[in-house]
């Protein structure tokens, strides 16, 4: 299971899910097959990742993660991607 943060081409939207198929997923969003938040705001930029072994423990970390303030979120981020580069070629 993958816990990630996902953003428009301007950094000024994130978006937090949590996925079995981190591929899919990010095609999902780019292509807006669903309509909601992410196609509403483009979501198309994945700049956080977690890997989880348990869907629970993914769960629990995306509830968590969506209960921050944004600028924890941003620190989060910005601890292992600074300069918000797309990652989605590193899953």
């Amino acid at each position: 299971m993958f816990v990630y943060i996902m953003t428009n081409k301007s950094n000024s939207v994130l978006y937090i899910g949590v996925t079995n198929d981190i591929h899919r997923r990010i095609e999902e969003h780019r292509l807006g097959i669903n309509d909601g938040f992410s196609k509403r705001y483009s979501i198309c930029k994945l700049v956080y990742c977690e890997k989880h072994d348990d869907p629970s423990k993914a769960i629990s970390r995306e509830k968590q993660l969506k209960g921050w303030v944004r600028k924890k979120k941003i620190q989060l981020i910005e601890g292992t991607n600074p300069t918000w580069n797309d990652i989605s070629e590193e899953y």
